[in-house]
Parts: structure tokens; C-alpha cells; sequence
């Protein structure tokens, strides 16, 4: 390698991924692909995780034009073979801590490192939405991407709305199960969701117990909860909440304004401004 045509880049995991040259085919998880679209890296490939199905999740692809990017599948489809058929020449994974890549089998994830290079982004509760997003920032430029021009100042404009939005409205962040339960995301546990707290909204926790990340709930426990903004899960194994039929949930469904929440957010600024746009949009609507 010349140091003209090298490429290398430091993953989360402490290992460093090398190439003869830039790398122009990259096959992702969606996640880290809907995000690496938004600053001009279209992947080659992407693939999903145990709770995706045979076709891309929407909540999760973004603006990705999947007319042209190919999608290798998820959980028990994957395999060497199938991962590798596009010929890419880097794999960009997430992880939620410990380095392994999600979605993956150990097994496959090992194979897979043997034949390409392989970056890994930690997505975990341990960081900051802002280290995350700075991360595939620095992926990003090392491919040859750029922001959006434009993107931080939306940002910027949409965290300011939030931090003065009018009254203390109650905002829960749940994910449907089913007619007879849902799960209450506990805020501290989500980066997006600790944001939204540090700028000042008032998110609602559910009752201690089992579960790290998420409480499982009946829908009368989410009702009493007494939200005013719902944060609801709109990835593909998550029931629509509209369809959540339970006369104890009816209360919170006439009086909550509702938000689309994917809890695997894309972590570019115009994503994350979206985002934040769409719940100042129903906090002060709820506040006023």
C-alpha cells in the first residue's frame, strides 16, 4: 500500500480496518447504511437483524434508494455467502457494547472478518447520541462524504424549539407488543431519548422492575403513566398503536398526540433534526 491509495479507519472496537485504497463498495446494517447514505455513501448492500423480515424495515432505511441497493436479508438468511455476493470491500456493523456485531451470528461475524475489512460503530446506551453521530461523521469523510449543507443549522434550530417549548408536557417512549401489553422504554437507557431530556422535556419512566432497557407493561400501567406526547415504535416487529384496541389504553389514545419513533436511529443531523422537529411539533402542540 501507498500512502496515496491507503485507507484505514479506527473502529469502536480498537481495530483498525485497512484497504489498498478507498473502499467504494460497503455493505451495512441498515442502520449505519441509511445513515452513510445521508452524506452521499450509497452501500452496495444492507442487511437487517433478527427483528427484520425478508424485506428492508421503511422505519429503518431512510432516504437509502433501495431501487438500487441491494438487501441481503435478515437473522436465520444470512450467511457468508449471502453477505459477501456483492463483492463488497468493506462491511460497515453496529454494536450495543462488546464489540459483537448485531444481527449477526459470532460464527458468521468471524467468517465475514476474514474475507473483508470490517468497521464497527458502538451504538450502545454507554454513548452520547453526539459521539455516535460524530463517528459515522469520520466514516463518512474517510469514504468520501460529505454533511448536507444546511443540516446542523436545522439541528441546531430544532433542539432551540424544544428547549423552549411552552408547559411540562409528559412524553413516553413505548414500543406495542400486543393488545395486552407494551414496552415502556426506560429514557436513561436510549441516547435520542437522554437528548430529549437534556433539552428539557419531561420524559416519563416506567415503574422499576425487570428489564434494562425496556419495562413490559399492561396498557392500563401505560395509561396511568398519564402521557401527553407518545414516542411510538414504528419499526416493522412492533404492532401500529393505532390498532392497539385495549379499553384501558382508549383514555391516553384520545388525549396523547403520537410521534414515529425508530429506537435504531439514523445518526446523521439532518435525521437526528427530523426527529426532533417532529416531537417539538407535538410538545408544543400538547403544551400550548
Amino acid at each position: 500500500m501507498t500512502e496515496q491509495s491507503a485507507w484505514s479507519f479506527a473502529d469502536d472496537r480498537g481495530r483498525l480496518a485497512v484497504a489498498g485504497r478507498r473502499p467504494t463498495r460497503v455493505l451495512a446494517y441498515v442502520q449505519a447504511g441509511a445513515t452513510l447514505w445521508d452524506y452521499g455513501i450509497r452501500p452496495e448492500g444492507i442487511f437487517g437483524s433478527g427483528h427484520d423480515g425478508a424485506e428492508p424495515d421503511r422505519a429503518k432505511t431512510g432516504t437509502l434508494p433501495l431501487d438500487s441497493v441491494d438487501y441481503r436479508g435478515a437473522g436465520d438468511d444470512l450467511d457468508v455467502d449471502t453477505l459477501l455476493r456483492g463483492r463488497p470491500d468493506l462491511v460497515v456493523a453496529v454494536s450495543y457494547g462488546h464489540g459483537q456485531l448485531y444481527g449477526l451470528d459470532p460464527d458468521t461475524a468471524k467468517h465475514l472478518e476474514g474475507s473483508v475489512p470490517v468497521v464497527v460503530i458502538d451504538v450502545g446506551q454507554a454513548r452520547t447520541l453526539d459521539r455516535v453521530a460524530e463517528r459515522f461523521a469520520e466514516l463518512a469523510r474517510s469514504l468520501g462524504g460529505a454533511p448536507v449543507a444546511g443540516a446542523a443549522e436545522e439541528l441546531d434550530a430544532a433542539r432551540e424549539r424544544l428547549r423552549s417549548a411552552p408547559g411540562e408536557p409528559r412524553v413516553l417512549a413505548l414500543s406495542p407488543a400486543g393488545q395486552a401489553e407494551a414496552y415502556a422504554a426506560r429514557p436513561q437507557m436510549w441516547p435520542e431519548l437522554r437528548v430529549l431530556a437534556e433539552l428539557g422535556i419531561t420524559m416519563v419512566s416506567p415503574p422499576a422492575g425487570a428489564g434494562v432497557n425496556w419495562a413490559t407493561v399492561d396498557w392500563r400501567t401505560a395509561a396511568d403513566l398519564e402521557p401527553d406526547v407518545v414516542l411510538t415504535d414504528v419499526r416493522s416487529n412492533a404492532i401500529p398503536l393505532d390498532e392497539v384496541a385495549a379499553p384501558a389504553w382508549e383514555p391516553a389514545r384520545r388525549h396523547a398526540r403520537t410521534v414515529p419513533w425508530n429506537p435504531e436511529p439514523l445518526c446523521s443531523p439532518q435525521a437526528h433534526a427530523r426527529f426532533l422537529a417532529l416531537v417539538a411539533d407535538a410538545v408544543e402542540g400538547a403544551g400550548g
